[in-house]
């Protein structure tokens, strides 16, 4: 597994066979378009590269399997701190469209990488006929805490997404916070404003950092389309919570609250894993369900690479293909 490109990788391939795998998948910005005039939710599923073999062995025998039953609209796959698992992340976004005929999109970090670095990467993509691609600053290696940043790099997304559309037609979306970057000192307006630079370079469609308060997001989105005019998709991001001791650690990482009424449930719950993961289903799909119906023109899960709780979630939000309505 991962061995396309253990090897120097051939950028030259025939032109037919380039456009061929292009001409497969389908941008991501069109599908927010075409299922807008559809009047239907898009559905989108995120998951990392594997870590190990038997994490690969894993994803690709059990966990992707399952999750492609729900044909989702799109997978998106993250990318290692620093660039460390770019490789994976494409292989993997090539098996999904070239053996299961659904699109993906590669994560791509600009903080760790050089422009040839992020040249080449993209040279890739389009041979491998991917056409999606999440602009991102991206975090630094967490294990190099002295970490300088690369000269001939880009600081800030915004300029990676300058440099993708010199790169060829790709579409490209980018992360937005509702609780504001943990980052950004300056209070959430100044971050939506970063965010609303972001769309301005190009990108067509935003997904959020996770949250767990539906109030968070609304907000950003009347502040984004009633204040900044902003026209482009933004999609929630929802994590389903399987493990109290994992999303408290997700939520100090990232910056995101636990509202008191959820920390004192899970307190409740404690240790006990499959009541956990039963009241995480639960609530993602409340909470997924309250999305729609204010206005989300879809949901992007955070699968963690776990099967059960998104594809019982898009189920019960009727967003698993076998309940769409035709």
């Amino acid at each position: 597994m991962f061995s396309k490109f253990n090897q120097p990788t051939d950028l030259t391939p025939s032109q037919s066979e380039a456009e061929g795998k292009a001409a497969a998948a389908r941008l991501i910005g069109e599908i927010y378009k075409e299922n807008k005039n559809r009047k239907r939710p898009v559905a989108s599923i995120e998951f990392f590269p594997p870590r190990n073999t038997q994490g690969e062995k894993t994803l690709f025998d059990y966990t992707l399997p399952k999750l492609i039953s729900a044909k989702p609209d799109f997978f998106s796959v993250t990318y290692g701190a620093g660039g460390s698992t770019h490789d994976k992340t494409l292989e993997i976004v090539d098996e999904i469209q070239q053996d299961h005929k659904l699109t993906g999109m590669a994560h791509l970090t600009c903080i760790s990488s050089t422009r040839e670095e992020i040249k080449d990467f993209l040279q890739k993509a389009s041979v491998l006929g991917i056409r999606n691609i999440l602009a991102l600053r991206g975090d630094p290696p967490r294990d190099q805490p002295d970490f300088v940043k690369v000269n001939n790099g880009f600081d800030y997304s915004y300029q990676l997404i300058d440099f993708i559309k010199t790169q060829g037609n790709f579409s490209i979306g980018v992360a937005g916070f509702p609780e504001s970057h943990m980052n950004c000192k300056e209070g959430k307006h100044v971050d939506w404003n970063r965010l609303k630079n972001k769309i301005d370079h190009g990108a067509d469609f935003v997904l959020t950092q996770l949250f767990f308060d539906n109030s968070d997001y609304f907000e950003l989105l009347d502040y984004m389309v009633g204040t900044l005019g902003v026209t482009v998709p933004i999609t929630p991001g929802v994590l389903p919570i399987t493990s109290v001791e994992q999303v408290r650690r997700f939520t100090a990482f990232c910056g995101a609250k636990l509202p008191k009424a959820l920390a004192s449930q899970l307190d409740k719950l404690g240790d006990d894993t499959d009541a956990v993961t039963k009241f995480g289903i639960d609530f993602a799909t409340r909470q997924c369900e309250l999305l729609l119906s204010g206005g989300a023109p879809g949901v992007h899960l955070y699968s963690l690479n776990k099967s059960d709780a998104p594809l019982q979630i898009l189920r019960n939000v009727g967003l698993a293909d076998n309940s769409r309505t035709k």
